[in-house]
């Protein structure tokens, strides 16, 4: 046995009892199991009956996210290659068939695998929650990718005249890096509408890019006191309430309280707002934000204003490194089921770092577990050692630094 973690003076020991076990099986560990079948059972499954049962229609969905899969052939031909190891993988005692997986994903109540990927990101949110941020609160970043599909094959995703397509709502909290809102929607459904279904929290603040840019739900987000920061769209008419002449923060060339005094924007928002105006050096460029944050300083506005590429950051890599872009199934139920195993496998890699103690960012967890399904290791041995041309700081900071964008 070796020593995992300590926590309030209680040591965590993890007993060597992984010898034998494939990784993909320790990785199983992590999901709780009997909360799924719960939900399970709230749902008509007309597809009760049918193999694969939901808990190995499952295992075989987040098997082929790790594995990279990126057609449902290609899945099923490395369960079907690995028909021995089946039973010991989780997913029964017969390999999961693309006949039958094909079907239970076009069959199978999609709202069990929703509601459990809400589940894991509760876990997942609550565990990574004391991670170090430069600011105490909670702060979400909210924002939508599109999906574009085949029209042929998708036909029920309409969007434009040659192209179907589907758009993912996410928020994502920047101090856990945890999506805690998804919604999925016809690619032609405009951004703000999905800020209709946020429920906001008290105190917390949303971050918007400038394609949210509706002061009436923005005066909405003030009315249930909650904060939001978001960057100008146009040039909206203005006068200035309040500003300082001298201001002693870096960077920072304007803040300001203004209040609306065009006819719809002051019918929208007919109260003040703060206006900043922030010159990025790294850049070389200027930004003005709108917030109805008083408290916070100028530059942790802008601060919290840049820390929003996390979504996109996350809509990137979901994209590459998970199967959303090749569906394994053309009906919206499979396209489902098939983002919210995304969604769940995105949230059991930061369970397992997190439990485990790894020290490792998400993307590193889930690219070394993805190529060792099928080995006997243990997860914790395979995270033992760093490249030795590796900082000891996270590589993964640099990267996100250098792809970060402005809308």
């Amino acid at each position: 046995m070796y020593i995992v973690a300590t926590f309030q003076n209680r040591i965590i020991i993890q007993i060597a009892m992984n010898t034998g076990k494939y990784i993909f099986s320790q990785i199983v560990e992590f999901l709780p199991q009997r909360q799924f079948e719960r939900i399970v059972k709230k749902y008509t499954d007309i597809a009760k009956n049918w193999r694969p049962k939901p808990w190995a229609h499952l295992l075989a969905l987040i098997f082929g996210q790790l594995a990279g899969c990126r057609t449902m052939r290609e899945l099923t031909d490395i369960t079907t290659a690995h028909a021995a190891k089946s039973y010991h993988l989780g997913m029964g005692s017969e390999p999961v068939s693309r006949s039958s997986l094909s079907r239970v994903s076009m069959y199978r109540d999609y709202r069990m695998f929703e509601e459990f990927a809400f589940h894991m990101v509760r876990i997942a949110q609550d565990k990574r929650v004391g991670r170090e941020f430069r600011l105490y609160g909670r702060f979400y970043a909210f924002d939508s990718s599109t999906i574009d599909l085949c029209m042929k094959l998708f036909d029920w995703a309409t969007f434009r005249s040659r192209k179907s397509g589907i758009k993912l709502h996410t928020q994502i909290d920047i101090v856990t890096n945890i999506p805690t809102f998804f919604s999925i929607t016809n690619a032609d459904v405009h951004d703000v509408n999905a800020m209709d279904e946020i429920t906001y929290e008290a105190l917390a603040c949303y971050i918007f890019d400038r394609g949210y840019w509706d002061l009436a739900r923005l005066f909405h987000i003030g009315q249930v006191n909650s904060f939001f920061v978001i960057r100008e769209k146009g040039k909206p008419v203005y006068e200035i309430v309040e500003g300082e002449d001298t201001l002693e923060e870096e960077n920072v060339l304007r803040d300001q309280t203004v209040r609306f005094t065009g006819k719809y924007n002051a019918r929208h928002y007919p109260t003040v707002i703060r206006r900043i105006v922030y010159y990025a050096s790294e850049l070389r460029r200027t930004f003005v934000y709108y917030t109805n944050n008083f408290y916070l300083k100028a530059s942790d506005i802008a601060f919290l204003y840049k820390n929003r590429w996390q979504v996109e950051l996350f809509f990137k890599w979901i994209k590459q490194h998970l199967r959303v872009k090749s569906f394994w199934g053309n009906t919206e139920n499979a396209v489902r089921i098939q983002i919210y195993a995304a969604i769940i496998t995105y949230c059991l890699m930061a369970i397992i770092e997190h439990d485990l103690n790894l020290n490792r960012n998400i993307y590193e967890v889930m690219r070394v577990l993805g190529c060792s399904l099928l080995t006997k290791d243990s997860i914790k041995e395979l995270f033992a050692r760093r490249p030795e041309d590796e900082d000891v700081h996270d590589m993964h900071d640099m990267q996100l630094q250098i792809e970060f964008k402005y809308d």
